[in-house]
């Protein structure tokens, strides 16, 4: 038996549970890896798949044999980066996820790694903050650009860097346009917002979750105009129709080149969330993730990331 192809079956088996799709995704026939399931159930004497007419989960048993599974693959493209790397010349893959609201900034920081270690090679994924926990626990992500406060760092044996913190704007048309681009414009009260026709993201989303804390604490409740789990919809409603947002500033700050757009800052309460990198505190961490937690602690990098953040020096 090949062990370790049969665990990244195992591996693809849990992730897709179907076993006609975790073939597929790992371009072999669905008796192959049928077959590699039930070796690896021989080799270790146990039943690892639950099997009924179709996958049915995996036994307390196979639970233990994915997470050495994901430990032992980890471990397996580390040193495969080792080997393949110079002293001073980290290569190989390092996937980053964030929150959609921080994938501009994510987007920026994957640039400059690049652009510094020309071999590593940065993956930037827009997931939800329940995703991003789940791929640091499973080790399917190097690093996860999130709410910080939101993670239970410790339960869970992650480790985070400070990245920059958020303030929160309201984004609307200009009655002129502004042949500078995006206008910032004196503060407004999140009061006075929930008057105004509002785009929003859904209520499943976290950043809606601190949205809403803001109205409620500023005595109002909003009905959202439309609402969306789309960062692209929630900034064009604004762009071509007729309605509002509350966007954070490293969202913001990419439409800078809009002119028919102005954003307030808003108060009362001023809403301050930290935003930073999470990186799994136990697993040894492959040359592109060390080469990425020192480009996090970089303080030309974190200047960049608080120009393009925040209040935007409103």
């Amino acid at each position: 038996m090949n062990l370790l192809p049969s665990l990244r079956y195992l591996v693809a088996l849990q992730e897709h549970k179907h076993f006609g799709r975790a073939a597929q995704a790992c371009h072999i026939t669905q008796p192959a890896l049928s077959n590699a399931i039930r070796a690896l159930e021989r080799e270790f004497n146990v039943v690892i798949v639950k099997r009924d007419r179709n996958f049915a989960g995996l036994t307390p048993q196979g639970e233990r044999v994915l997470a050495s599974a994901k430990l032992m693959l980890h471990e397996h493209a580390n040193l495969q980066q080792e080997l393949q790397s110079e002293t001073l010349a980290p290569r190989g893959p390092i996937r980053i996820g964030a929150v959609p609201t921080a994938v501009p900034i994510a987007a920026r920081f994957a640039a400059m790694l690049h652009a510094r270690h020309g071999g590593v090679q940065p993956v930037v994924l827009s997931l939800s903050s329940s995703d991003l926990e789940r791929g640091l626990e499973d080790l399917t992500l190097d690093l996860a650009l999130g709410y910080s406060e939101r993670m239970r760092v410790q339960e869970r044996k992650l480790r985070v860097w400070p990245q920059y913190t958020e303030h929160y704007f309201l984004l609307r048309r200009a009655a002129k346009p502004h042949a500078k681009g995006l206008q910032l414009t004196a503060s407004m009260s999140w009061k006075a917002a929930a008057q105004l026709p509002l785009c929003l993201l859904t209520p499943e989303m976290h950043n809606r979750t601190i949205v809403d804390a803001a109205f409620t604490t500023a005595g109002v409740r909003v009905t959202p105009a439309i609402e969306t789990n789309s960062i692209m919809t929630m900034m064009l409603s604004v762009v071509d129709g007729d309605v509002c947002s509350v966007l954070p500033g490293a969202l913001v700050d990419t439409l800078r080149g809009y002119g028919e757009l102005e954003a307030s800052p808003l108060t009362g309460p001023e809403i301050k969330t930290r935003i930073g990198f999470i990186s799994h505190a136990q697993a040894r961490p492959s040359r592109a993730l060390e080469a990425g937690l020192a480009l996090a602690q970089d303080g030309a990098w974190l200047r960049h990331a608080a120009a393009h953040s925040g209040l935007l020096a409103a």
